[in-house]
């Protein structure tokens, strides 16, 4: 790559303005698909931003994905402001969404209010997330009305996997499926900007994000939502202990990685690297001097 293409591109990243709740709503308006992607840390953020994602979240995801929990709910709010800050930190143009985890806005209103405020005073973000339909009405309500974006998320909803009786699809049957779009509908009228839609059907999905205004960001919901999310872990082949039905992998990298460790393990095994190139050498002058010395 030459360095005119180096630097048009870093000019282009630098001229990029910051997406807002208004960009998802009139990209929405438009027909445009949102993207959006899981960070947790300064250099993928980076990366990302400088691809050009719209938005980014901080998921509670993080627990499994770099923590090594068996689900989302261990994860507390100073784990989960610790890598918002290094998101913040790499990411200067999408819009920061952080994830509010398990029992951080359960237990009242104003506990939801005071840990959604320090995603924004502490960890760097611009918006906030939350599970939860008609019964998260009042925290996304009494959230935004402190100026707060809330994000809502329903359908599959990770931190009630024990009710939920497991990673499952949901509003399969047409209840299900009415009680999912009167969430969405409340979720809009408390005050929502945008809504994940997470494993439930295509059909659901779409019909959703027809009737309400808000944007949706849709996970294994299909292509009728208005964007999409994925944990990037998945995304890159990165997690290796299971795969969701509704995720592509772009890449491999948990094999590229066991490969490049395997063959350094080997290299210094057999005594193969450090090779001559990867050494810092002493002139023969400056070496019989220091043995002089120490004699």
């Amino acid at each position: 790559m030459s360095t005119t293409t180096i630097s048009t591109n870093t000019s282009q990243r630098d001229s990029r303005k910051k997406v807002t709740t208004l960009t998802f709503r009139q990209k929405k308006e438009r027909g445009e698909p949102i993207t959006m992607l899981t960070a947790y840390d300064y250099p993928t953020a980076m990366a990302m931003d400088n691809a050009g994602i719209d938005s980014i979240l901080v998921g509670d995801s993080l627990a499994m994905v770099v923590l090594g929990y068996e689900n989302t709910l261990p994860v507390t709010m100073e784990e989960m402001l610790h890598h918002a800050r290094a998101v913040a930190r790499g990411a200067k143009s999408a819009l920061l969404v952080g994830d509010m985890p398990f029992m951080s806005y359960q237990v009242s209103v104003e506990e939801a209010l005071r840990n959604a405020g320090r995603f924004l005073q502490q960890g760097g973000m611009d918006a906030i997330k939350l599970e939860g339909g008609r019964e998260r009405a009042d925290a996304v309500r009494a959230i935004a009305n402190a100026g707060i974006p809330v994000m809502g998320h329903l359908g599959l909803t990770p931190q009630s996997v024990h009710q939920l009786g497991g990673f499952r699809a949901q509003g399969k049957t047409a209840s299900a499926a009415k009680r999912l779009l009167e969430d969405a509908q409340i979720l809009e009228e408390a005050g929502a900007f945008s809504l994940v839609l997470e494993a439930v059907p295509a059909k659901l999905a779409e019909y959703i994000s027809k009737h309400i205004s808000i944007p949706t960001i849709g996970i294994g919901a299909g292509t009728g939502c208005d964007g999409q999310v994925l944990v990037t872990h998945d995304l890159l082949g990165l997690f290796d202990r299971f795969t969701p039905k509704f995720v592509r992998k772009y890449a491999n990298l948990h094999e590229t990685m066991n490969h490049a460790f395997t063959e350094y393990i080997n290299e210094v095994g057999a005594k193969h690297f450090p090779a001559v190139e990867h050494t810092i050498e002493m002139s023969e002058e400056e070496w019989e001097a220091f043995q002089k010395e120490v004699k």
